[in-house]
């Protein structure tokens, strides 16, 4: 097991992060932010509650995206497919919408997020925000706007994030 981020550098991460999406969207006012269930709930809890410490006062839209039914897998194999919370008791016509994930992979995730995603209107523009970035094992055509760290990983092993909230700790590891 390698350790790619610790508890500091996670922290490092979220904030810069934060700073990149106040240099693209300044007020907010045209932005809404959505979280996709079930792990990348965790790092956009984070961009949100570090954004309303540096934009006091700023209302800033956030939701939660389930896509286990939009899946292009959920009638394969025998997996039962439990579905999370969607909450987004907002409108995303005509926004910029950032979607915040923990690991761009294949690209399948976020996919099945923009096709979920319309189930609540036309955005404006999709941006996509990542702690981690696995370029070399896309097998669709995203890229992340936004990027914590890019790692090189074979497709054999695993980026494990890990969250203090759910793992005690928050560290990014391959196995």
């Amino acid at each position: 097991m390698k350790t790619i981020l610790n508890d500091t550098q996670v922290a490092i991460t979220v904030d810069r992060l934060c700073h990149q999406l106040i240099e693209n969207h300044l007020d907010f006012s045209q932005t809404v932010l959505i979280g996709l269930q079930p792990r990348g709930i965790f790092l956009s809890e984070r961009i949100y509650r570090t954004l309303q410490k540096l934009l006091p006062g700023v209302q800033i839209h956030y939701g939660k995206l389930d896509i286990t039914f939009y899946r292009d897998d959920f009638n394969k194999g025998s997996q039962l497919h439990v579905p999370n919370e969607t909450a987004i008791d907002f409108s995303i016509e005509n926004k910029r919408v950032v979607l915040i994930d923990d690991v761009l992979y294949t690209g399948r995730t976020t996919r099945s997020a923009l096709d979920a995603m319309l189930d609540f209107g036309r955005p404006s523009a999709v941006e996509l925000l990542v702690l981690i970035d696995r370029r070399f094992t896309r097998q669709l055509p995203i890229q992340a706007d936004y990027t914590g760290r890019t790692i090189d990983a074979v497709m054999s092993e695993k980026v494990k994030v890990r969250w203090a909230e759910r793992d005690g700790a928050d560290e990014v590891v391959i196995e």
